[in-house]
């Protein structure tokens, strides 16, 4: 295990130019042909906000929570690492259909190729992250020091995306529906992980089910991130939790893509 982390760290680092430019080429490919270009990356975040503070600010007239944060503001911070998951575990899932020319012709580490677009929608990610600070600005509820706890935690949810996207990336070549499965998925996602809602609506006895999401760990992490909560030792079991489920979802993917890796090209 120790030698293969070493062999991925060194060709990671030999590939590293490569990647990045790969990431920033396929971020700015999103907006080729638009007239406001770049501006689309802040005006996204900016828009879905508007579309959940009308839903349930003015439809649903949703009240603060208890300690007196604002829920369009709560609620902002959850979707931001959950948009960032959907954004990077789906377009990670089609790189290498994507980047077929790379497994074709050029000697290159085609399991980094996720890589390229995670960092992508990071790109993206970041513009949502300026928005939830301008956010907090206004309501006058920045968490100062707190804030730090957000590099790991978007740590956190680009090794997750990874991991998983390792093993659908691999499988997506051979079985093109998957992606279609995978939004069906995460439309469920969406309304099973408390991010909409608190978890403390669940029974005290329950909550422990919802805990088993790893990506419930960093929106909770995110949350403690900007409204000034718990410190990331404090989350000790879980934070356990998390890491265990992601080495080996990507242990997985590892196993699926070096199975698969020999009929790649037969299928591209």
């Amino acid at each position: 295990m120790m030698k293969l982390l070493d062999r991925w760290a060194c060709d990671l680092s030999r590939y590293w130019q490569m990647i990045f430019n790969l990431a920033k080429n396929d971020f700015r490919t999103r907006f080729v042909g638009s007239y406001f270009g770049l501006l689309w990356s802040l005006i996204q975040p900016v828009a879905t906000i508007l579309v959940f503070w009308f839903v349930f600010q003015i439809g649903f007239r949703q009240q603060p929570l208890k300690d007196g944060t604002p829920f369009v503001l709560w609620l902002a911070v959850g979707l931001a690492p959950w948009f960032f998951f959907c954004d990077a575990w789906t377009s990670a899932s089609n790189a290498i259909i994507e980047y077929s020319y790379l497994v074709k012709k050029v000697l290159f580490r085609i399991e980094f190729l996720p890589i390229v677009k995670v960092l992508s929608a990071f790109f993206m990610h970041l513009a949502f992250v300026l928005v939830l600070v301008a956010l907090e600005l206004v309501y006058g509820r920045f968490a100062g020091w707190h804030l730090i706890q957000l590099f790991y935690y978007e740590f956190c949810i680009m090794a997750l995306a990874l991991a998983l996207s390792l093993f659908t990336a691999s499988v997506m070549p051979f079985f093109r529906d998957l992606g279609q499965i995978m939004g069906i998925g995460l439309n469920f996602g969406l309304w099973l992980t408390p991010i909409v809602w608190p978890v403390n609506m669940v029974p005290e006895a329950y909550r422990w089910i919802f805990k088993l999401n790893p990506v419930n760990y960093v929106v909770e992490g995110y949350r403690d991130a900007f409204l000034g909560g718990a410190w990331i030792w404090q989350h000790g079991p879980t934070t356990v939790g998390f890491w265990v489920v992601t080495a080996l979802l990507g242990l997985l993917g590892y196993s699926t893509y070096r199975r698969l890796r020999p009929h790649f090209a037969d299928v591209l």
